[in-house]
């Protein structure tokens, strides 16, 4: 059996701080590899990722913290699109950590994060349900800063075509409003609404 690479502190403490429970710890041999870093070059890199690391104390805790931080969600989201990201991700997707659908026919399908635009700064993170197939904003406001670029578009996808069996069957229920047990015709309101139109025409 081979030996785990030995995470980084600072990665391991990041990880842990209040509303990064979506993210999992990136492994540092995939971190040193420039390969998996390619265009994710800019300000302060060299600085941040020294930080990440663990090469740099100094810098630790100071104002390359923060760009560190930039720097690993999206080393993170690259991450979890391979085999030893997905495996740690369906870890926690099937504990649950990630939430469940807010819509009731889902009868709390559990959920995975996913971001709706790849570059930072632009949509905070997503929770998708692969049983209706739908998008809702997470329910904790611990997680209302969150970048959905540090996961990616492509993740839950990924993680689905990875393990397929993990796919639920799409929900068919649907809620159908109805009136004393009689399910209501579709113009019923529309009738209405163009009746109140000309009213007040």
């Amino acid at each position: 059996m081979e030996e785990l690479v030995p995470m980084s502190n600072w990665v391991r403490r990041f990880c842990k701080q209040y509303g990064k429970k979506f993210f999992v710890e990136v492994d540092e041999e995939f971190m040193r590899d420039k390969y998996n870093l390619l265009f994710l070059e800019g300000e302060n890199y060299q600085r941040s990722l020294a930080v990440i690391l663990n090469e740099s104390e100094s810098d630790a805790g100071g104002k390359y913290d923060v760009e560190a931080a930039k720097l690993y969600g999206r080393i993170h989201a690259k991450f979890i699109l391979t085999d030893d990201g997905i495996e740690l991700m369906y870890e926690k997707f099937e504990k649950g950590v990630f939430g469940t659908c807010p819509r009731a026919l889902c009868t709390r399908q559990k959920v995975l994060p996913i971001g709706m635009c790849d570059i930072p700064g632009n949509e905070k993170v997503r929770l998708y349900c692969p049983k209706c197939n739908e998008v809702y904003i997470p329910k904790s406001a611990r997680y209302a800063k969150l970048d959905g670029a540090y996961f990616g578009r492509n993740f839950p996808q990924m993680l689905f075509m990875a393990k397929p069996w993990a796919r639920p069957k799409c929900s068919k229920a649907k809620y159908v409003p109805s009136l004393f047990g009689f399910k209501i015709h579709p113009q019923a309101f529309g009738s209405e609404s163009s009746d109140h139109s000309e009213a007040d025409n």
